[in-house]
């Protein structure tokens, strides 16, 4: 009887039953305590916000795909899916939907599509529409809705500034921090979530306990999200130290803004962030100074968006000094 044929192929040869889709699914696993969270705080607002962003993103990449590209339909591989939530956590919960579906338009059309789809984008498609929105409508993407108990109908939630805004519009006018601190919420109110901001800024804590889960599923390496968090402790701290009438505490910074959000979420992006340890620890340093330096000497009063977009457009760099080992390389033993 002959023996049934061998198949040769080009090595490496690993198994794994991880697939894209289960990555992508594990993400939106880890966002929904986050989701929940600002659901209790803006009501029916964030859950318009998330569902015009989340369905519009899924549309767009079904009708370019189909009718554009002629190519296959992957909407269901839950990339498309993990953009609207993202685009819709950097976002006002309040922002108007047409202008939604705008920002929905570039992430996928524009960030992602147009480079190859899903494994070929250069930057983080959410981030792209987010800055998108913020340059061409800085007035509506800057009227943060404050939390209002109970807000379950349809009328516009009060607008205030955020933990970070009220600090940079404060320093502007000639006040310090002891004045500042007054009026910023507290340290366990960021942490809970009961503050001013975007759906994304509502739970420090929900989105460390979806950090978390993404490590511990090794969906993620703790190495971006930890590295991005300790340069900006480190640089809002050494500030701090120097003048705390004038710089906040590394607490606040931590908590405050999209900070947390950006380390383990987008940062973390598998397409767009380095592919080794050592690229990505590189890579994440210059995320924390970009944003530290925007936030204390910028317009802007948040840089983390901005900073991860600047850092994506470094990662071929990245890459190149810092490649990973060939497969099958001889490693050089040492004789003790």
């Amino acid at each position: 009887m002959d023996s049934p044929p061998i198949v040769i192929s080009a090595s490496p040869h690993v198994h794994s039953d991880r697939t894209a889709k289960r990555i992508m699914y594990d993400v939106v696993i880890a966002l929904v305590p986050a989701f929940l969270v600002s659901v209790y705080v803006f009501g029916i607002h964030a859950l318009i916000a998330t569902t015009a962003a989340v369905g519009s993103c899924l549309l767009f990449e079904y009708l370019i795909q189909k009718y554009f590209l002629r190519t296959e339909v992957t909407i269901l591989d839950g990339s498309a899916l993990i953009t609207g939530i993202l685009l819709a956590f950097n976002l006002p919960a309040t922002l108007p939907v047409w202008m939604i579906i705008v920002g929905s338009l570039v992430a996928v059309g524009i960030a992602k599509l147009s480079f190859g789809g899903l494994g070929y984008n250069v930057f983080n498609p959410a981030l792209v529409g987010r800055v998108f929105l913020l340059i061409c409508f800085p007035v509506q993407m800057t009227l943060w809705p404050t939390p209002v108990e109970n807000n379950t109908s349809l009328v516009d939630a009060i607008s205030g500034a955020t933990t970070l805004g009220i600090i940079k519009d404060g320093l502007q006018i000639g006040e310090t921090m002891g004045t500042i601190s007054a009026q910023l919420p507290s340290n366990m109110n960021m942490l809970l979530g009961i503050t001013g901001g975007s759906l994304g800024e509502m739970s420090a804590l929900a989105l460390l306990l979806g950090g978390l889960y993404l490590i511990i599923r090794k969906v993620i390496s703790w190495h971006i999200p930890v590295t991005v968090l300790a340069t900006m402790a480190v640089m809002t701290g050494i500030f701090w130290w120097a003048d705390p009438t004038q710089y906040v505490s590394p607490i606040i910074h931590l908590l405050a803004g999209g900070a947390i959000l950006g380390a383990f979420y987008m940062a973390t992006d598998l397409v767009t962030s380095p592919v080794t340890k050592k690229g990505m620890v590189v890579f994440a340093i210059g995320i924390g100074l970009i944003t530290v330096v925007i936030r204390l000497f910028g317009s802007y009063p948040e840089g983390i968006s901005f900073a991860i977009l600047i850092m994506n457009a470094f990662v071929p760099l990245i890459n190149k000094f810092f490649k990973p080992r060939r497969f099958g390389s001889k490693i050089k033993a040492t004789i003790v």
